[in-house]
């Protein structure tokens, strides 16, 4: 039995589900349009990013896939999940900062690809969920922590603009290298947890789009989808 077949609560329905790349603009526009829906936040991307921080910070070796699965396991992480104050909490601390510096960043994809790790946050993720409407973005929400979403949409945006967003989000660093970045995380992720809309979803290039017609269009699809007003 794989982690994808162990029995887990019943995904909701009523939840968007955002699924695409680093850089393509989830984590925003996710947490917009939950502000906009009253509904929910939840990043499961930043879930990885903490038990990754524990990881780093017990000196496992990042080759040891038995020793980064009991370190996950043994975290306690709390996500908080309104859109206004999210936050991200390890052990009772708030980590929302530390989780986006450059040292998880390089290592969260060998994190994420252990199993176990995997199976022990989609519990969490699915929890965070709730039942009365959740906004959540990652790579796989709606593949698998939320394959019966109301509605599922796969953002992209072409490699340029994702590197050029990404070097925005953090002073002083050359675009160029965020670009070299993004293209070797991918590479890693797509070995681990290959990236693909899933069956359903709507396709939306964020490239030539504003922010507020991105989230437009998504609260458009919840209110064609009867979950919002």
């Amino acid at each position: 039995m794989t982690w994808e077949d162990r029995p887990l609560r019943p995904t909701p329905q009523r939840v968007v589900a955002l699924d695409g790349p680093a850089g393509s603009g989830k984590s925003t526009v996710a947490r917009l349009v939950a502000a906009r829906l009253g509904w929910r936040f939840v990043d499961t991307g930043a879930t990885y990013r903490a038990v990754t921080l524990a990881v780093l910070r017990s000196g496992v070796a990042l080759t040891d896939v038995d020793g980064i699965a009991r370190v996950a396991t043994g975290a306690r992480v709390e996500l908080a999940t309104d859109p206004d104050q999210g936050a991200v909490r390890l052990d009772g601390i708030d980590v929302s900062r530390e989780i986006r510096e450059r040292d998880v960043t390089d290592a969260v994809s060998a994190v994420s690809a252990v199993p176990e790790v995997r199976r022990h946050l989609l519990v969490l993720q699915r929890e965070a969920l709730g039942q009365d409407g959740a906004v959540a973005e990652g790579r796989d929400i709606s593949t698998v922590v939320a394959p019966d979403a109301a509605v599922k949409v796969y953002l992209d945006a072409r490699p340029e603009v994702r590197a050029r967003r990404r070097a925005g989000e953090v002073a002083s660093v050359d675009e160029r290298q965020v670009a070299v970045d993004l293209a070797r995380r991918d590479g890693l992720d797509a070995r681990t947890n290959p990236l693909s809309a899933s069956e359903g979803a709507v396709h939306v290039d964020t490239s030539d789009l504003s922010l507020e017609q991105v989230v437009d269009a998504i609260v458009g699809l919840a209110r064609q989808a009867g979950m919002a007003p």
